[in-house]
């Protein structure tokens, strides 16, 4: 929907790709990682999300002309300008699949390329991948909580700008089955869906008469929203009405929906109602500020609620509103790069790498995944990231590689795959985890570590670089 050309970043990445051009280091090869630290919503888990929306902007990832005027502008550097002309993004991308389980500490995607694409893409990844693999995540919890209902994504109007476009594509992928965004549901193909808002009915001088020109108009898709006044003694008598009118027509009215008040007090009144009418097939949907919490005290309140509409809690990623990754450099002209800290959750690690999801004798998740060098082709033994005290073995174990090339010298190497297929594999992989790890409070911490050789040169390179600047 948006134009992203190279632009799409923050002046620091264009000012530090100056100076590598400037002294000859454009052309080094490098490899940053992308990874973050922390789970959002205090979860056990989190699901990947954004990256076929990444490999298709980088395919097309160049400055226009109209950007390289807009630089010269800014004062930099012509020689240097020039050379962006000719600049389109001809790196390698090895990546955790979309929709894969994803964890701190450990690297979901690696980019390789030279200094300068390497470093230009940096804003672009860290904007798509952490608001999609928010969002992602927060569907899924959503979708936990409320088991079998409906989920619409309600959230375009309440989102942070144009974010509510890939909120909706995010959203799908986390579980929802359906956007009120018409752009969103266009692009992506995902089915979208609506009802009618109070000032409908309110710029009609009776309820009953704005419920019946809407059926007329929408014979089969009518829901109808019935608290602009009374909801039990008002909007429910009337829309029970439109239903039968519709039923003697051969339609149907699809639903109704709640948007204030007791919710589930509301929705067992009307499934009353509506059954003692012989309009049992009609849907009940609620809407007005859902998230996870409130859905799941409705579903044990055993409120008949078919569909819930979720909307700001969803698109904003509420409570955290962002994830924090990062895009660390793990490798550079030939040498394995790290970043000290006193906080040792903070060291970034070297070199090339793989992760290994481990898995017992039958198959099962092991609860752990393994930070290896690249060409290490299994992981038998496994460190604490930052606590040597703490180590695994793993024996009659598997292990199954979860970083594969994506895009090669620019150009993705597979068929993009649709949000349906991406979405399906998620479930499936969160399917493997088990109750403890996909509950609200107090979930259990799935075990990240480095490999022996991986740990070694971690410690290797910390204690050099500790003694070289010290």
């Amino acid at each position: 929907m948006q134009n992203f050309t190279a632009t799409y970043t923050d002046l620091y990445q264009i000012s530090m790709a100056q100076v590598y051009f400037q002294k000859g280091k454009h052309k080094h090869k490098a490899i940053f990682d992308y990874f973050f630290r922390k789970l959002p919503f205090e979860g056990g888990y989190a699901i990947f999300a954004g990256l076929e929306t990444v490999l298709e902007i980088l395919e097309d990832f160049q400055f226009s002309t109209s950007d390289l005027d807009y630089l010269k502008d800014q004062g930099l550097d012509r020689e240097f300008i020039e050379y962006l002309k000719d600049f389109k993004f001809q790196g390698t991308l090895t990546s955790t699949s979309e929709g894969d389980i994803v964890f701190p500490t450990r690297p979901v995607l690696q980019v390789e390329g030279n200094m300068v694409e390497a470093q230009l893409v940096e804003t672009l990844l860290l904007n798509i991948l952490n608001f999609q693999t928010l969002i992602a995540t927060k569907a899924s919890r959503i979708r936990k909580s409320a088991a079998d209902a409906m989920l619409i994504d309600f959230g375009m109007r309440r989102a942070q700008g144009t974010g509510s476009y890939h909120a909706s594509r995010a959203a799908f992928i986390g579980g929802f089955e359906a956007t009120s965004n018409v752009a969103a549901g266009k692009d992506f193909n995902i089915p979208i869906s609506g009802t009618m808002a109070h000032s409908f009915v309110q710029s009609y001088d009776e309820e009953l008469t704005a419920f019946r020109d809407f059926a007329q108009s929408h014979p089969n898709t009518t829901v109808l929203l019935i608290d602009t006044y009374d909801t039990l003694k008002s909007g429910l008598l009337n829309a029970i009405k439109v239903g039968k009118e519709m039923e003697s027509r051969g339609e149907s009215l699809k639903g109704i929906r709640l948007d204030s008040g007791d919710l589930s007090y509301l929705a067992k009144k009307c499934r009353k109602a509506l059954d003692e009418a012989g309009l049992h097939e009609v849907k009940i949907a609620a809407s007005n500020q859902l998230d996870e919490y409130v859905i799941k005290s409705l579903k044990e309140q055993k409120g008949p609620i078919d569909v819930f509409g979720v909307g700001t809690n969803l698109v904003i990623g509420d409570p955290d509103a962002a994830l924090d990754g990062v895009y660390k450099l793990a490798f550079a002209n030939g040498k394995p790069r790290i970043k000290l800290s006193e906080n040792l959750a903070k060291l970034t690690m070297p070199h090339k790498k793989q992760v290994y999801r481990m898995r017992n004798s039958k198959g099962e998740l092991s609860g752990a995944d393994a930070v290896t060098l690249r060409e290490e082709t299994e992981a038998l033994h496994m460190n604490h990231p930052f606590d040597q005290s703490k180590s695994i073995t793993f024996s009659n174990c598997s292990s199954e590689a979860l970083l594969h090339p994506v895009m090669e010298n620019g150009k993705r190497l597979y068929a993009p795959k649709t949000l349906t297929e991406i979405k399906t594999y998620s479930r499936n992989r969160l399917a493997e985890f088990t109750e403890e790890f996909q509950r609200f409070q107090n979930p259990h911490i799935y075990k990240i570590g480095l490999s022996n050789q991986l740990l070694e040169e971690r410690d290797q390179l910390r204690n050099h670089y500790k003694n070289i600047n010290s």
